[in-house]
């Protein structure tokens, strides 16, 4: 009788400092939340909404699939683009971090054949894949996907371990290294939390097109992967186009011609 009493002690000591330990690791992932993103939290709470309600209540659907097709064939200032993508997300403030450390949702990328010495410059971005491993390694459900097939990040489950960083074979993500402001309603950023190209998604809710799209000159053209009657659909089966890291089977929904 004894040695049961002293076990159910022990039990119960147990259960108790486990107790303890969860509501611990919850109250400070909650303090967390309001230190390291409190801009976050405000837009939340003021809106009473989060990223993963916004599909439901924007509808967003299975039914189509967002993409892009970029023509790199074309003489484009692709610079143009990532100048366009920071003014509407409201990126370049990080005026205490390093220039490898600030946040990029586009990045011009320059490719070379050592072969036959034939260079071209493409833009990168996050490939908003089928299968997106950002999400599969996500441990608070922070990165995501929508119906529609864009991926995003809730800064407001987002604790900052960048295993999604780690994930993304096309370095498409930023890590937050310090406090922002002046920062937009569209893309609330937090210290310590990651993010990426959300496809302007704030426009597309609205039936308007990204704003890289918009400054390509034609470049990068916009549409329903899903729809065989839309216009990036029809360059695709005319012209072809090709995944960068196809051979990963992610199906990401940015395509490219020329490459």
């Amino acid at each position: 009788m004894t040695i049961n009493f002293e076990n159910k002690k022990q039990q119960n000591s147990e259960a108790s400092v486990e107790s303890s330990r969860r509501n611990f690791i919850v109250g400070s992932a909650a303090v967390a939340g309001i230190a390291i993103a409190p801009s976050v939290v405000l837009y939340q709470t003021a809106h009473a909404d989060s990223l993963q309600n916004v599909s439901a209540k924007e509808g967003a659907s299975s039914k189509v699939r967002w993409g892009m097709l970029v023509d790199t064939t074309k003489d484009v200032d692709w610079n143009k683009c990532v100048e366009a993508c920071n003014k509407e997300q409201g990126l370049g403030n990080e005026e205490e971090s390093r220039d490898d450390q600030r946040t990029q949702y586009i990045r011009v990328v320059d490719v070379k054949n050592k072969g036959t010495g034939y260079s071209m410059s493409l833009p990168v971005m996050c490939q908003h894949c089928e299968q997106p491993p950002c999400v599969d390694v996500c441990p608070t459900g922070a990165s995501m996907k929508r119906p529609d097939g864009i991926v995003l990040v809730d800064r407001h489950r987002c604790i900052g371990c960048r295993y999604c960083m780690m994930a993304c074979p096309y370095k498409a993500r930023s890590f937050v290294h310090e406090v922002l402001h002046d920062q937009k309603e569209v893309t609330p950023r937090g210290k310590g939390c990651v993010e990426s190209c959300n496809m302007c998604v704030g426009r597309i809710d609205k039936g308007q097109e990204p704003a890289c799209v918009e400054a390509s000159s034609g470049a990068i053209v916009f549409g329903d992967l899903n729809d065989p009657d839309s216009a990036i659909s029809k360059l695709l089966k005319e012209h072809g186009g090709k995944q960068i890291r196809a051979d990963l089977k992610l199906n990401p929904a940015i395509h490219y011609q020329g490459i």
